[in-house]
């Protein structure tokens, strides 16, 4: 009984500490995505912190027509295409903010197993200074 209820309560620590990371990570991609629209003179810069319209953003300041956006709707043959659309958006945005484009590039990396976070901290870090650092 003891430990069905320790279990209970390490499984509900791990989901909510899970969920608060997710939205922390939201949270800071959307505000920095918010920043390099208003930077860049985005008519829209709000759409950052909306779930798909953020990736139409994405695509409108890599100089892409938002509407590119529908292939999320086709599953696989239209992910692959809209994530090559994101990258070369995502290494457009970079130069435009004066830092080498390549380095959007890191995002690959995420799936391969131990590079995979490092990566992933990589580009929340490189993401930041897109938005903050002026160079």
């Amino acid at each position: 009984m003891v430990n069905e209820i320790i279990s209970g309560l390490m499984i509900g620590g791990l989901l909510w500490s899970t969920l608060l990371l997710v939205v922390a990570l939201y949270v800071y991609t959307s505000l920095a995505f918010y920043t390099i629209g208003k930077k860049l003179k985005h008519e829209r810069p709000w759409l950052a912190w909306i779930p798909f319209a953020n990736i139409s953003m994405i695509l409108e300041l890599g100089g892409f027509h938002w509407a590119w956006v529908f292939l999320i709707l086709v599953p696989i043959l239209g992910w692959i295409p809209l994530g090559v659309l994101c990258i070369i958006s995502m290494w457009r945005i970079f130069e435009k903010r004066n830092y080498p484009g390549w380095l959007c590039l890191i995002q690959l990396l995420s799936p391969i197993p131990f590079l995979g976070w490092i990566a992933s901290i990589a580009i929340m870090i490189i993401l930041g200074l897109v938005a903050w650092m002026d160079r």
